[in-house]
């Protein structure tokens, strides 16, 4: 008895998409835990899309030659005749500085320059998965947090006799500190304190004591400052609705089967 195959064939224009070739390219798409075929059906609908502008391409005869995408590697023939046939075919909306303006009124916590910090801190170490070693270092930075809340000016002296960090010897004084230099939970703890004040944070790296000593909040920037990054958004956005708009047309004349182009509902 013959048995049927567990997956459709993909077929399109008449054209049936390697089996081999979805499986592969379904390495290359993430599925939900218990739900397998979603990779499956996600690479089928790539090939299925690059199926369609390769014919699109052949039938309106472009010709190109491939481009040199980094030093040393190429594209291939049939990625060379996509970019050109989407090069010609795509025409995306074109930038409304008025539109950028606007939206750079109405958020300008998104162009903020980033604060400048002058901190310091005392280490007690902990790997993130080490409960045991965790417990401990909480335990250690409470008693020393309560004897800092009553002689402040003990900070140095305590962060050389407890602190995990080669900082120690500077009495764990960090410097200047921008966004970037400081791991996120770091960072985050110090954008919530007062100026002088003393916290508790926790890390990948452990806990830490920190006291803040100053702070100088970043200045939104001017407009003319970030419009050329509103325009690089606005160009990339703007391509990809028009390539999402071109491309749900040729699908719409085509004749697939084998997959849908619906939206799955979680699946």
């Amino acid at each position: 008895m013959e048995m049927k195959p567990l997956l459709p064939p993909v077929v399109v224009n008449g054209v049936t998409i390697d089996p081999g070739r979805i499986a592969a390219e379904a390495q290359n798409h993430p599925a939900p835990k218990g739900k397998p075929g979603h990779a499956w059906r996600a690479a089928a609908r790539a090939l299925a899309v690059r199926e369609l502008l390769l014919q699109e391409a052949r039938a309106q005869g472009i010709t190109a030659e491939p481009a040199e995408l980094v030093p040393g590697q190429w594209e291939t023939a049939e990625e060379a005749l996509i970019r050109a046939l989407l090069d010609q075919e795509i025409q995306p909306d074109p930038v409304d500085e008025t539109v950028l303006a606007a939206y750079h009124a109405a958020h300008p916590e998104q162009f903020r320059s980033p604060s400048l910090y002058e901190a310091a801190h005392i280490l007690f170490a902990a790997a993130p998965d080490d409960a045991k070693a965790r417990e401990t270092a909480r335990a250690e930075a409470g008693a020393v947090l309560a004897e800092l809340c009553a002689a402040p000016r003990r900070f140095a002296e305590l962060a050389a006799r407890h602190s995990a960090c080669s900082s120690k010897t500077s009495g764990g004084v960090l410097g200047q500190l921008t966004a970037g230099d400081t791991v996120p939970e770091f960072e985050a703890a110090l954008a919530t304190m007062e100026e002088g004040a003393l916290t508790i944070a926790e890390t990948r790296y452990g806990l830490h004591i920190i006291r803040l000593d100053a702070r100088a909040r970043g200045e939104v920037l001017p407009f003319a400052a970030v419009l050329p990054r509103l325009r690089e958004a606005h160009d990339k956005a703007a391509w990809l609705r028009a390539s999402r708009d071109y491309i749900d047309g040729l699908i719409a004349r085509a004749r697939i089967s084998g997959v849908s182009f619906q939206r799955e509902g979680g699946a």
